[in-house]
């Protein structure tokens, strides 16, 4: 199991007396147990795999940078991209949001949507579904896919703080 975090690239010699260490800057989701992959499946970083990239510049070594800015800046952002772009497309689809009176949830894909009436499951009621009267708008997903992209979307952030920054993004075998 993999980790992502940065550091200032100053901290990374050899400690200096009265200089106190920074906080690492680390993504603000982190990934739990083996996701990491899951989370980076489909993303590259130049040319290869990205966790797979990761894994080999790794080793056998406790840590190793896998980025350094200004050379692996244009790199490291198509990589954030990528991150961003694959968690839209596997958002989910949008839906309409009805509530029954006995509070009762009802959500609709978009795209199957067009005016009629249900009865209840619980309670027996008809409820209008109207497009035009919707209680708000959501999207269907599963909470394992939610957090997946939860975590693209902070891996994507953080490497471009990272970068912003000027700090090489380092890599470490996370210990279970």
């Amino acid at each position: 199991m993999l980790r992502f975090y940065s550091v200032p690239g100053w901290q990374l010699l050899e400690p200096k007396k009265g200089v106190e260490p920074v906080e690492p800057l680390r993504p603000a989701s982190e990934v739990a147990g083996g996701m990491l992959e899951r989370v980076l499946t489909g993303v590259e970083y130049r040319g290869f795999k990205t966790y797979e990239r990761a894994r080999e510049v790794l080793g056998n070594k406790p840590q190793v940078v896998f980025a350094q800015p200004p050379t692996d800046l244009p790199a490291l952002l198509r990589t954030a991209d990528q991150l961003l772009t694959i968690s839209h497309q596997e958002a989910g689809e949008r839906a309409k949001v009805w509530r029954c009176e006995c509070g009762t949830r009802y959500a609709i894909p978009t795209s199957l949507m067009r005016p009629v009436s249900i009865r209840c499951e619980r309670c027996g009621r008809t409820l209008e579904l109207d497009p035009s009267r919707s209680d708000g708008e959501s999207v269907l997903i599963d909470s394992v896919q939610a957090d997946i992209n939860a975590a693209r979307e902070s891996l994507s952030i953080f490497f471009r703080e990272a970068m912003a920054r000027g700090w090489p993004v380092l890599v470490t075998r996370e210990t279970p």
